[in-house]
């Protein structure tokens, strides 16, 4: 689509001999939500690495906002990164030494705000979060809910034009996946936000305006056109 913000095309990825992507195309509009899911191993989260800039594609091309990231250098990644980009993992990897609001203020220090301004607009995201009686904990005092959603607010708090989320629910039981997936598209809806969600959770999935399933080859079937064995492809699920 012409109104796209991230757009891949023929991805491919190795990991040493064993194949991830294999001609993988994906496109995310602007404040669009999209959740990327299928089994174990079928390469998930490898797609959202090369989306994210975090790691290159092997072949095939990501571009972002009319620039091309998988050539870009890796100082320019790191700057998306740190200003348009939002990444949050399952585990949250919070810095266990810093206390929430610290948490959420190093990427607005790193983007260079000032540390009183950068720990006054944690707060308010902490708040936003509903967690903002947590500032002053730190990873390891809180529960797994919470910790996840201090990640989230750090992942937003520097107003980023994409949030990649990588099974952000997975370590949490039910209740607190709820709470953490209702905050972010909340947030994210709020602020125009686009997401890009790797689950293989349906019930995580259902937020989604849109699900993209991979497959490998030997999953034939569900609509899908014949492929070498081994090979990834795209099925998109209308919400």
């Amino acid at each position: 689509m012409s109104t796209s913000l991230l757009a891949a095309h023929g991805l491919v990825k190795a990991h040493g001999p064993t194949p991830a992507l294999r001609g993988v195309s994906i496109e995310l509009a602007p404040g669009e939500v999209v959740a990327v899911t299928g089994p174990s191993g079928s390469g998930k989260s490898t797609l959202l690495h090369c989306l994210a800039g975090i790691v290159r594609p092997d072949l095939g091309t990501v571009e972002y906002a009319g620039e091309r990231l998988d050539l870009l250098p890796e100082k320019r990644l790191s700057e998306l990164r740190r200003t348009e980009f939002g990444v949050v993992f399952q585990f949250g990897q919070l810095i266990p030494e810093l206390t929430a609001a610290d948490n959420v203020a190093l990427p607005l220090m790193l983007a260079g705000t000032p540390r009183p301004a950068a720990r006054e607009r944690a707060g308010a995201w902490l708040e936003r979060f509903g967690i903002q009686e947590r500032a002053a904990s730190r990873p390891g005092e809180m529960s797994g809910g919470e910790a996840q959603r201090v990640a989230l607010a750090r992942a937003l708090a520097t107003e980023p034009r994409i949030v990649f989320a990588d099974e952000p629910t997975g370590a949490l039981d039910s209740l607190a996946g709820e709470q953490v997936m209702s905050a972010l598209i909340r947030t994210a809806r709020a602020s125009g936000t686009a997401v890009l969600l790797v689950t293989h959770d349906a019930q995580v999935a259902a937020y989604a305006d849109r699900e993209v399933s991979l497959l490998d080859g030997t999953a034939a079937g569900h609509g899908f056109a014949s492929t070498a064995p081994g090979e990834l492809r795209v099925q998109e699920v209308p919400r």
